[in-house]
């Protein structure tokens, strides 16, 4: 792949409470003419609440409208979403809107703990309820700190799950990071998930310590995903596998087409990468320095997988 960079999007101005700072990590959907992209926005604390910004499909840099109030708040105190709340995928499903979300809670022996909500919006878009107070991946042996990152694709019938799962942490530069893989999981209805799923790949040497959440596409039968690589070295980078059945995977990271600029907003990292097709062009969101404290911004495709 070759991807050519277009700039930055959008970083908040710091004018609203709860978005002063961060745009993480861009999670569009096509609603009638617009593109809305979700992310998190954090305030001081930094505590993330989900919002959006609406763009036009034609010009990603043509910001038409920037949500007033969070569209999903922070859980109530003691649940598993109570310190901040952050998009990973949405979906629509009979009409209605699913959005999995990441719940962060604050812990005492380990840092934090991160699992995977549901919430659903009946108005387009514009608000989301949990579906429960209580995550849709919860803690099991597989993950008792963590199974969360997800990206979910409904393929035909089948409802079909990424995500990252561990327990395990390590010292980068004297901070307690998380360590965790890649897995999958499947599911009838999009609500109900299996306690344990199947490892898609692992880290690869002693560099990498944790995977960003994934993006899937399916094209001509192949399955194609682009996700974050964080490393001890490098912090982020963006990396690239394919698929045959969703299962299996061969990983192709020297094929992603981009790093770190030179310079500016995403010249250190680069994460959480999402993919959007318009008409005949390809696009890759991504977000820079960290870990979208400096926004978001966007490529065009040039050369395709």
């Amino acid at each position: 792949m070759e991807w050519e960079k277009r700039g930055r999007i959008f970083v908040p101005d710091g004018e609203m409470w709860w978005a002063k700072h961060y745009a993480f990590p861009p999670t569009p959907i096509f609603l009638d003419d617009k593109l809305r992209i979700y992310l998190a926005f954090c305030e001081e604390g930094p505590v993330g609440r989900i919002g959006y910004i609406d763009v036009n499909p034609n010009n990603l840099t043509d910001i038409l409208d920037i949500s007033e109030e969070p569209v999903l708040d922070i859980g109530p105190d003691g649940a598993f979403d109570e310190n901040g709340v952050l998009p990973t995928r949405v979906i629509e499903v009979d009409g209605e809107l699913y959005m999995y979300y990441v719940g962060y809670q604050i812990g005492d022996k380990v840092p934090y703990y991160q699992f995977e909500g549901l919430a659903i919006s009946h108005d387009r878009g514009e608000s989301f309820s949990r579906c429960s107070n209580v995550p849709i991946i919860d803690r099991s042996d597989e993950g008792f700190c963590h199974r969360t990152s997800a990206f979910v694709m409904r393929d035909e019938s089948v409802f079909k799950m990424w995500y990252v799962a561990g327990s395990d942490w390590t010292k980068v530069d004297g901070k307690t990071l998380p360590l965790y893989d890649m897995r999958y999981l499947e599911s009838d209805d999009g609500l109900n998930w299996a306690d344990e799923g199947t490892v898609c790949f692992e880290l690869s040497g002693q560099d990498e310590h944790a995977f960003g959440r994934p993006w899937v596409t399916k094209e001509d039968g192949t399955y194609h995903m682009i996700y974050s690589v964080r490393t001890r070295s490098k912090g982020y980078r963006l990396g690239y596998a394919v698929s045959a059945d969703g299962l299996n995977w061969e990983r192709r990271d020297g094929d992603i087409g981009i790093d770190v600029s030179k310079n500016g907003w995403d010249s250190e990292i680069i994460a959480y990468g999402s993919i959007v097709k318009n008409n005949d062009q390809t696009y890759l969101l991504y977000n820079g320095n960290q870990r979208g404290k400096t926004g978001f911004g966007y490529a065009v495709l040039k050369e395709g997988w």
